[in-house]
């Protein structure tokens, strides 16, 4: 049987839960609005993980459970990496490593008409927005944000793209910054693109600092900070001996 919460909800946050942990009771936070992500479900005034990891938040609202898993379970208001498994009259259908096959509107980018509808070849990878995730559905993406522009969201040419977990997905996207990213970003130029769904993608003015920039992100994720900085730092040099 689920334990109740306790306390204020500052106190779970970065603790391990396991499914049926209770670890928000909503009626000690009146007048709060708060948004859930990956691995929790409400319960009538309480919320509960759904699956074992760590609790996390960030501000303004939002709690999650981060877990180290390849597989990876659709949420609204996530920003993943998909690739195009087809193309139909009304949508793409794209691959976001979930469960099912998610889709596309055709109308969903910034001034999307049927006169300027995008034409993406199967493969190409695209920077999306989860829209709607609802359990038995597909779920549904977006290539603008909630204030209908385009932004960082459309489709990643050149670069290399990999797999993580999405435990190493959400580090990367962390505040502040990840050690490993800002180490990197002070030493080298290149960009990145990090999908909530355990993919990365990384792009930059020679295929040998495109290597380097992956080769730290994977190995980052059972590093600590210091740790992190001192590998960046090894592979730095050896791509200075290198060129």
């Amino acid at each position: 049987m689920a334990e109740k919460a306790s306390g204020s909800p500052a106190s779970f946050v970065d603790q391990s839960v396991v499914p049926g942990d209770v670890v928000l009771d909503l009626t000690s936070m009146a007048n709060q609005t708060i948004k859930l992500g990956g691995g929790l479900r409400q319960d009538c005034d309480a919320i509960a993980a759904m699956k074992a990891g760590t609790l996390k938040f960030s501000k303004p609202n939002k709690y999650w459970v981060e877990t180290s898993q390849k597989r990876y379970v659709p949420c609204a208001g996530d920003s993943v990496l998909g690739i195009v498994a087809d193309s139909k009259a009304d949508n793409f259908l794209v691959d976001i490593k979930g469960p099912t096959i998610a889709f596309l509107p055709v109308l969903a980018f910034e001034g999307g008409t049927r006169r300027n509808i995008p034409k993406f070849e199967v493969g190409t990878l695209l920077y999306v927005r989860v829209v709607k995730a609802n359990p038995g559905m597909n779920p549904e993406l977006s290539c603008i944000d909630a204030s209908g522009k385009a932004a960082e969201y459309g489709p990643l040419k050149d670069g290399y793209m990999f797999e993580c977990s999405t435990g190493l997905s959400r580090m990367l996207l962390s505040s502040p910054r990840c050690p490993v990213l800002e180490a990197l970003g002070k030493n080298i130029s290149f960009e990145t693109a990090i999908g909530l769904n355990g993919r990365v993608w990384v792009n930059a003015g020679s295929p040998s600092t495109v290597i380097v920039v992956a080769n730290a992100i994977m190995n980052a994720e059972s590093l600590s900070g210091v740790q992190q900085r001192i590998m960046v730092d090894k592979l730095i040099q050896n791509l200075k001996l290198s060129t």
